[in-house]
C-alpha cells in the first residue's frame, strides 16, 4: 500500500516511525529520505510505502487453449489478488503459454501441463474452460479436497438432470452436485455466489437474454406465453477448434440463422426466467452468426400487460447498483463494439409507436461478460473481493 503524507505529519511522527535506523525498519520505507531538507519537505509530500501482506488466491485453469481459456488468463494475469499456478492442456503440455498466445508475453511465465489431480487439489479455486462433459468428471474430487470450482461450460447450469441429458446428449456424471451448483448470474444470485463452492458460469446467450428480460419478468409486466429472443453472435462463440463453418471464407460477408429447431441455451434461458416469474415461460429463441469475431446483440420482444409503466425508470431502478449493467438513455441503440473486451452489458428499452410491444436491446462481449469476465466476477464474490477487481478495463474503440 502507498500513503502520501504531509511534511508536517512526517516531522511530528518521525520519532515514532523511525525508532531504529532506517535500514533496519521492517515495516516502512521512505524514498530518498536522506536527500530531504526541511525546505524540500515543506515544498513537497513524502511517499511512505508500507508492505502489505496479502494472501494470494491460488488458481488453476483446466483447458487453457480455447478462446475462453486465454480470455480468462488475460484477465487474471492483471488481477492483484490472483496467482495462476497451473494451466492444463493435453494437446499442448510442455509448451509455454506465451508461445501459443503472444499477447501474454511478459505477463505469464508458465507452460501448459497435463492434468495433475494433486496439483489442482492444491489450488484455492479451479476454473474449467473445457468442452461440455469434462468438469463433471473432476468436480466431485476437487470439492472433497476443499477446492472451489467455477465451470465455464454447461455441466451444472441446468438443475434438471433429465432436461440436461436431453439437450447435451450424454449421461450426467455427478447429478448429485446439480442441486449444490449456484447459477453464477450475479445480478440475480449474488448472495448465493458468495457462499458457493461450485458455480455454474452462465452461457453467453443466456446472459444477454436474461439480463434484458429480467426487470419485466420479475415485476410481472409482460405476457409470458410468447417471448422472442432474436440474437446475433460473433464467430468466437463457436470456439477455437478447426471448423469449415468458422472459416473466414464461410463467415465473411455472410449472415445466417442457426439452430432454429432448438439451441442448447434455450432451456437455460427458460430456467432463469421461470425462476424469476414463478411460472412457465414460452420462448422462441433464434441465434444468428454474424461476420465479426466477438460480441452478442440480443433483440428481445414481449407484449406488455400495462402500457402506462415507465420502462426506462423500471430498468434504471433494477440495475442502479449493478457495476456491470449499463442502462442507456432512452432512445439508445447499443453497439457490440462498446463492450469489446469488457465485462459490461449495455441495455436499451423501447416501446415502438407507443404500442403494447416492448423491445429490449442488449449487447455483451461473449468472451467476457458472456464467459471469462463473468467467471472472474463470480470469483471476486466467492472470495470476498471487490466485485470489479481485475475487471476495470475500458472497451476498445474503434
Amino acid at each position: 500500500m502507498i500513503r502520501v503524507v504531509s511534511p508536517i505529519s512526517l516531522l511530528w511522527g518521525m520519532v515514532a516511525v523511525f525508532p531504529t535506523p532506517l535500514g533496519k525498519c521492517p515495516a516502512k520505507l521512505v524514498a530518498h529520505f536522506r536527500f530531504f531538507s526541511p525546505l524540500r519537505m515543506m515544498a513537497s509530500s513524502v511517499i511512505i510505502v508500507e508492505r502489505a501482506q496479502v494472501a494470494m488466491i491460488k488458481v488453476g485453469i483446466v483447458g487453457g487453449t480455447g478462446y475462453t481459456g486465454v480470455e480468462l488468463l488475460r484477465l487474471l494475469v492483471n488481477h492483484s489478488a490472483v496467482q495462476v499456478v497451473v494451466i492444463t492442456s493435453r494437446s499442448e503440455a510442455g509448451r509455454p503459454v506465451a508461445d501459443l498466445f503472444p499477447n501474454l508475453r511478459g505477463h505469464l511465465d508458465l507452460a501448459f501441463t497435463e492434468p495433475d489431480p494433486a496439483l489442482l487439489a492444491s489450488c484455492d479455486l479451479v476454473f474449467f474452460a473445457t468442452p461440455n462433459g469434462i468438469a463433471m468428471q473432476q468436480v466431485p474430487e476437487l470439492l472433497e479436497a476443499g477446492v472451489r470450482v467455477i465451470d465455464l461450460a454447461a455441466d451444472f447450469r441446468i438443475s434438471d438432470q433429465a432436461l440436461w441429458e436431453k439437450w447435451y446428449g450424454m449421461q450426467h456424471a455427478c447429478p448429485e452436485r446439480l442441486a449444490e451448483a449456484v447459477y453464477g448470474l450475479p445480478e440475480v444470485n449474488r448472495e448465493a455466489v458468495k457462499q458457493a463452492r461450485l458455480v455454474a458460469n452462465p452461457g453467453c446467450y443466456p446472459t444477454a437474454v436474461g439480463l434484458g428480460f429480467l426487470p419485466l419478468v420479475e415485476q410481472g409486466l409482460i405476457e409470458l406465453d410468447h417471448l422472442v429472443a432474436d440474437t446475433k453472435s460473433g464467430v468466437s462463440g463457436a470456439g477455437r477448434g478447426a471448423s469449415v463453418a468458422a472459416l473466414m471464407g464461410e463467415t465473411g460477408e455472410s449472415f445466417k440463422a442457426y439452430a432454429i429447431p432448438g439451441h442448447r441455451h434455450q432451456p437455460e434461458i427458460r430456467q432463469t426466467l421461470m425462476r424469476a416469474s414463478g411460472g412457465d415461460v414460452g420462448l422462441t429463441f433464434v441465434p444468428h452468426l454474424v461476420p465479426m469475431i466477438r460480441g452478442i446483440e440480443a433483440t428481445l420482444y414481449a407484449r406488455l400487460k400495462d402500457v402506462s409503466v415507465d420502462l426506462q425508470a423500471l430498468f434504471e431502478k433494477r440495475y442502479a447498483d449493478e457495476p456491470f449493467v449499463d442502462v442507456m438513455p432512452a432512445g439508445s441503440h447499443p453497439e457490440t463494439r462498446s463492450v469489446r473486451g469488457v465485462n459490461h452489458c449495455r441495455i436499451a428499452v423501447h416501446r415502438p409507436l407507443d404500442g403494447d410491444v416492448v423491445v429490449i436491446s442488449t449487447v455483451i462481449d461473449n468472451l467476457v461478460k458472456g464467459a471469462a469476465g463473468q467467471a472472474v466476477q463470480n470469483m471476486n464474490l466467492m472470495f470476498g473481493l471487490a466485485e470489479d477487481a481485475g475487471l476495470e478495463q475500458v472497451a476498445l474503440l474503434p
